[in-house]
């Protein structure tokens, strides 16, 4: 299984705004600080904030920060909510399905407890728990993010 790049930078995103202390951050220092599009990070904060994950602000010295505390943002349910298709194998989903061991097939089943017990650990995090080592991550971030001299 791997996840998309969305539900990849949706959590980078996350990581990102938990490990500032204070004001707004923006899509450019957020893409800046990963290497990554900035255009693939609008869809992703534009999608964060409508399920009440990132507030936005708008306008001059606007931005965005997490809208709930870092204890209360489950990482199991931001990966659900950025996952369209969580069907591992075509039989995950009856009305599509064409698979003619489907009735005697025992690895379905233990391709769902599978799924499930990677979202039990998943479910056992919360985006505080990622942002413990929270002084050596903001450190790696800004270094990243932080603009560099040009040179003539």
């Amino acid at each position: 299984m791997r996840l998309t790049t969305f539900s990849d930078y949706s959590l980078r995103v996350l990581v990102y705004l938990g490990v500032q202390d204070e004001g707004l951050a923006t899509i450019g220092e957020i893409a800046s600080a990963y290497g990554i599009s900035e255009n693939h990070l609008m869809k992703v904060v534009h999608h964060l904030a409508q399920h009440g994950y990132v507030e936005t602000v708008r306008g001059k010295g606007g931005g965005m920060r997490l809208a709930r505390a870092p204890a209360q943002i489950n990482v199991g349910e931001v990966v659900r909510g950025t996952e369209e298709n969580l069907r591992l194998v075509e039989c995950f989903d009856p009305q599509a399905s064409d698979c003619r061991i489907e009735p005697a097939c025992i690895l379905r089943g233990a391709l769902g407890r599978a799924l499930d017990a990677f979202f039990g650990v998943l479910d056992a995090y919360t985006l505080a728990e990622l942002l413990v080592p929270k002084t050596k991550l903001r450190k790696m971030l800004t270094a990243v993010a932080a603009p560099r001299a040009r040179i003539r």
